[in-house]
């Protein structure tokens, strides 16, 4: 079984993977965000570092795809490969921080890696709006991510509904995340163990 968790910088993807995966004993994969070589450079210089961010994030997701291929454990994964490509990177494109040429390249590559790839068995999209993904941001006060503009985060927040609504084609559970708190509030966490159980096990209705 694989699971996947999507959602906008800030909405509580990385929280809720670990619970879920505590609750449910499966194996997490996070996101290589304090890893990667170019995040910092990136929010320096955007346009400069895209296509290299752009192409570890990738190159990253599509090692854990096949690490979820090849094994028989129940995983659950923090951003999957698709919203990486639909969301992030097509909002690099649309900024003008990737060249054509860049793009294309990313593309093919992403299309090629897809010959041997799966869609998960449930997505779990957070929405979140902007304000509380801010709060969220300044509260775990990565450094890299303080200057971040809140139309960069709208852009972001529009290509996930786009790509929930149109791109993906796989099976969805959204959660409205505003009024949440499922770290400390056991009953909001309850509240979305029912939601999952009655898709991936028919426990209760939906």
């Amino acid at each position: 079984m694989h699971i996947g968790i999507a959602g906008n910088i800030g909405s509580g993807k990385t929280t809720l993977t670990k619970m879920l995966a505590q609750h449910y004993g499966w194996t997490p994969f996070f996101e290589a965000v304090e890893d990667n070589p170019y995040i910092e450079d990136y929010y320096t210089d955007i346009p400069r570092w895209s296509f290299c961010l752009e192409m570890f994030f990738l190159k990253h997701r599509f090692q854990d795809l096949l690490q979820i291929a090849h094994s028989d454990k129940p995983m659950i994964q923090d951003r999957t490969i698709f919203e990486g490509v639909y969301v992030f990177t097509e909002n690099n494109r649309r900024m003008g921080n990737l060249s054509d040429r860049d793009y294309q390249t990313y593309m093919e590559m992403f299309e090629s890696m897809m010959m041997v790839a799966q869609m998960p068995d449930l997505m779990i999209y957070l929405r979140a709006s902007v304000p509380h993904l801010v709060g969220n941001i300044q509260k775990r006060g990565r450094e890299y991510e303080q200057t971040m503009q809140l139309d960069y985060l709208q852009n972001l927040n529009t290509l996930y509904e786009d790509f929930i609504a149109n791109k993906y084609k796989g099976r969805v559970l959204t959660i409205d995340v505003d009024h949440l708190d499922y770290e400390h509030n056991s009953a909001d966490f309850a509240s979305i163990l029912n939601r999952i159980d009655a898709l991936l096990f028919g426990l209760f209705p939906e």
